[in-house]
């Protein structure tokens, strides 16, 4: 395997990711008026925003056995296209049942794409020999601060949602199908000078308990990262007392720190290790959350939200990266498990701050995903080797699946 086309193969996937990030911004920043199209109650709006993550995690876990078969390429390669078209779909239909499938139909693609994707960024991660994982949830970050701003545009200028999404999907479709021939996937088996790849007891198949720690960092992770994006434009107007201008701001603020975390964090973990890495971001995350809490005003709760940005910005993709240095023999299998649980956070996080917020305070309701992310601190062993460091070299790398 030469190093222009595992190049190409980072390249391509990379376009994937940002792909992506600009489908799932433009379909959650536009949920109310995906709302008022449909005429979705509000008593009846959670459940349809509970199907998608759920259908998700039920197709990330049906991913792993297809995989076995074709290989996480060839799926990626129909997902991806599967996602656009649904997000279309979501834009074309009048009636209450076409949201339904249409929404349907985006979950269950949605967590085919997210699991054969990192199984992807795991396996060249494995291939280069260095940490990259973090450089293709960067551009997963880029692509969700371009969807937002898409999807401010047609809410600015008033446009339907079917003209709205109609000229991305036009434009992104066939970028993501000529995209898809270059995808590959690295070699299965432990890298040449990765320290800390152990083979699970049993020959080769993912035993939970040793991902367990992992199934917490992200969903701990995720409730955390659900909590800023559901709650931190209420918790800034209603708490803070900000204006409803001001209080959009937070979240593009949270975004753009996520994308500088992750743009540099790959340089990071090559210098300190990800166990250094993790802990630090899981450290930062926390005083975001506790700046949240007991900021006297606005500004205050803006930087608390921004500061959580570059906190959290590391783990999800280090954690994928290392359930695939724990089970380098069935790397895709441990990727897949443990993507359920970005959807079990996702579902989680939402009503519990709302539920806390509610009975309790909303200030107070910061404090629990304050904790939970500082859980991982105590986890962060399960990323490997405090010293451990990224070596290797191309002419190590092999490629055995090719999309």
């Amino acid at each position: 395997m030469n190093d222009a086309r595992l190049r190409r193969g980072r390249g391509s996937l990379a376009v994937g990711f940002f792909v992506q990030g600009v489908t799932f911004a433009l379909l959650v920043t536009r949920i109310p008026a995906i709302q008022d199209r449909y005429g979705i109650s509000d008593g009846l709006l959670p459940l349809f925003l509970a199907a998608v993550p759920v259908l998700a995690g039920v197709s990330s876990v049906l991913t792993e056995k297809l995989v076995a078969r074709i290989g996480p390429a060839r799926v990626l390669r129909w997902a991806q296209p599967v996602v656009l078209l649904a997000l279309l779909g979501v834009g074309a239909g009048s009636e209450l049942w076409q949201a339904a499938v249409a929404l349907g139909v985006f979950g269950l693609a949605v967590g085919a794409l997210d699991a054969s994707m990192n199984m992807l960024g795991v396996s060249l991660q494995r291939a280069y020999g260095r940490s990259i994982m973090l450089g293709f949830h960067a551009t997963y970050s880029l692509g969700g601060i371009a969807g937002a701003s898409l999807a401010w545009a047609g809410a600015h200028w008033q446009l339907s949602l079917f003209v709205s999404y109609l000229p991305v999907v036009a434009l992104l479709l066939p970028v993501v199908l000529v995209g898809s021939r270059w995808y590959v996937a690295g070699e299965r088996g432990p890298a040449a000078g990765e320290e800390g790849a152990q083979a699970p007891a049993g020959g080769g198949g993912v035993v939970f308990r040793m991902l367990l720690p992992l199934c917490l960092v992200m969903t701990f992770a995720y409730i955390g990262d659900s909590t800023v994006s559901n709650w931190s434009a209420k918790y800034l107007q209603d708490v803070l007392g900000s204006s409803e201008e001001l209080a959009t701001v937070p979240y593009n603020a949270y975004m753009v720190t996520t994308l500088l975390g992750r743009a540099v964090g790959d340089f990071g973990v090559r210098r300190f290790g990800a166990v250094l890495v993790v802990r630090s971001g899981a450290v930062l995350a926390a005083l975001g959350f506790a700046v949240v809490a007991l900021a006297p005003g606005p500004w205050a709760g803006m930087a608390g939200f921004t500061v959580l940005g570059l906190g959290l910005s590391v783990i999800v993709p280090q954690t994928f990266a290392a359930a695939g240095r724990m089970f380098p023999a069935a790397s895709d299998a441990a990727v897949a498990r443990l993507n359920v649980f970005n959807y079990v956070g996702f579902l989680v996080g939402s009503p519990l701050v709302g539920a806390l917020g509610d009975a309790w305070s909303y200030r107070g309701a910061m404090v629990v995903p304050m904790v939970l992310v500082l859980v991982t601190v105590v986890y962060a062993t399960s990323f490997g080797s405090e010293k451990a460091r990224y070596g290797g070299s191309h002419e190590r790398s092999r490629t055995v699946d090719v999309g």
